[in-house]
């Protein structure tokens, strides 16, 4: 029921971040549960002009909230928005109706969602509100040491997921600001026309689809850019803005792993091995968050110091541009980056062959080309995308160092084509044996194909052999310095893998 306009009780307000859903949303039942709720999204402007954000971020986060709106507003709730710097509209809701209590899940973000949780913190504390933070992903705050990390994620996994409230106690007279635009906030770049469906629904439909069909080959499907568009799960947009919980899509599959391993057929049994290999995915998912946790200036700095003056921080805008727009000469290169522009999402081999190429191959610092990929990503993950940059740059210093070549990959992965032939059509007619090189193609059958090299398609910026041969030489002279070998050690220490998950503990 509304209240009335001049109701003053206090409310549990629900700040939503990367949390846009009803179920296991600690949050908000705990808020529904001490008094009149107000949930409300602030579009901050430092984070929706920051480099990494992009238009299609921000038509996911609209389309999440609506369809959230309308279900709180089914148990007698709903949301807000309000546009401006936290904890400013913080103070001016408090002015407008007193805040009991302030609810959000915990968040590993940028450098600049750090230093606002701090300035909320402040103005929480001087304001004598309770600012309530409960954890939102596997990940552990605060974390002395890495040792026992994967058994308390797996404890963490098991706990019941929280149920959405049935009823919700809402506020209703407190304006909200409504939906705005790209353009309304500043936000680069414009919507990808083949981006994901974004929402609560969606989402649980893309869980349930997976876990019926499409999880059968996954471990297979993976690597190549053709059948891991159907073969992955597609959950990682959701799982970025929250439209599902990591817990969620745990216990899920630990449901189905369960009723596959009970099967008696051979079939059934390679099913679940291959939905046992998603779930160590799972993990690693909060793994790597917790490394940004644990160490913020990751987004900034490398983790391996010794790194440092390995590669100059000033970008080759002109090699960069090569790479940003797909014209680098190398077909499976180009046809990832133009993919990413259209969509907004790659199978995971394919993204570290994009950062390798960029960090080894055109010998760039990873600073830039993750900003870049940022932007692309439509699942962009911070704790996740700056532990993986790193990682594939060679700058964490614990790490193998993996330098694809984007030659084999079109031999492993797409050797018919069919994948680069869709997103760079000028290849299309191409003879497939020439397609890992297209500029060795004689002339006649250059001319024949329609694909003239310097004309129709680029020449290779940079030669594979000679790059991957320079670019190893470079890191095996760092990797071998004593200092190197001393602080991967303290590395290993403080961020490494202790263990890896060794089963599912039963689903509840």
């Amino acid at each position: 029921m509304a209240n009335a306009p001049h109701d003053q009780r206090p409310i549990e307000l629900v700040w939503l971040k990367r949390d846009l859903r009803l179920r296991d949303h600690a949050p908000l039942a705990e808020a529904a549960r001490h008094g009149p709720v107000l949930c409300v999204y602030v579009y901050e402007p430092e984070l929706m002009t920051h480099p990494t954000t992009h238009a299609s971020h921000l038509a996911f986060i609209n389309a999440s909230l609506i369809e959230l709106d309308g279900l709180l507003r089914e148990r007698g709730g709903g949301l807000i928005t309000r546009t401006g710097n936290l904890p400013e509209v913080f103070d001016q809701l408090h002015a407008e109706r007193p805040i009991a209590r302030l609810w959000s899940h915990e968040e590993t973000g940028l450098g600049i969602t750090y230093e606002r949780d701090k300035r909320v913190k402040r103005w929480a504390r001087e304001q004598g509100i309770a600012w309530i933070e409960l954890p939102n992903h596997g990940v552990f705050r605060p974390l002395t040491d890495r040792d026992g990390w994967s058994a308390r994620w797996r404890r963490r996994m098991a706990e019941p997921v929280r149920a959405a409230p049935e009823q919700i106690q809402g506020v209703r007279d407190v304006p909200s600001a409504g939906i705005p635009s790209p353009a309304d906030l500043g936000v680069a770049g414009e919507v990808r026309p083949e981006a994901v469906a974004a929402g609560i629904s969606t989402g649980h439909s893309v869980l349930a689809d997976f876990l019926a069909q499409r999880s059968r080959s996954y471990q297979g499907d993976i690597s190549s850019p053709v059948t891991a568009w159907s073969g992955s799960s597609r959950l990682s947009p959701h799982l970025a803005w929250g439209n599902v919980s990591i817990r969620e899509v745990y216990q899920a599959t630990a449901a189905r792993i369960a009723q596959l391993k009970a099967m008696p057929d051979r079939e059934a049994k390679d099913w679940a091995k291959s939905l046992g290999s998603f779930a160590k995915r799972l993990h690693w998912h909060c793994h790597f968050i917790q490394k940004l946790e644990d160490q913020p200036d990751i987004e900034y700095r490398n983790l391996s110091r010794a790194c440092d003056g390995l590669r100059d921080e000033r970008a080759d805008e002109a090699l960069l541009d090569a790479w940003r727009f797909g014209q680098t000469g190398y077909p499976m290169v180009d046809a990832c980056m133009r993919a990413l522009a259209a969509g907004g999402w790659i199978n995971f081999r394919m993204r570290a062959m994009l950062m390798s190429f960029a960090s080894y191959h055109l010998w760039q610092h990873w600073r830039e080309p993750a900003l870049h990929l940022a932007r692309l990503f439509l699942d962009f993950e911070p704790g996740i995308h700056f532990s993986q940059v790193q990682m594939q740059s060679g700058t964490t210093g614990i790490n193998a160092v993996r330098i694809y070549s984007p030659v084999k990959q079109v031999r492993d992965h797409d050797p018919q084509g069919a994948f680069i032939r869709r997103w760079c059509p000028e290849l299309e007619l191409v003879p497939a044996d020439y397609l890992p090189r297209p500029e060795t193609m004689p002339v006649h059958i250059q001319h024949a194909a329609g694909c003239v090299i310097g004309r129709d398609y680029p020449a290779p910026i940079v030669d594979n052999g000679k790059a991957w041969f320079r670019a190893r030489q470079r890191m095996g002279a760092l990797r071998a310095r004593a200092e190197s070998r001393s602080e991967a050690r303290s590395i290993q220490r403080r961020h490494g893998s202790r263990k890896r998950p060794e089963r599912f503990p039963t689903a509840r």
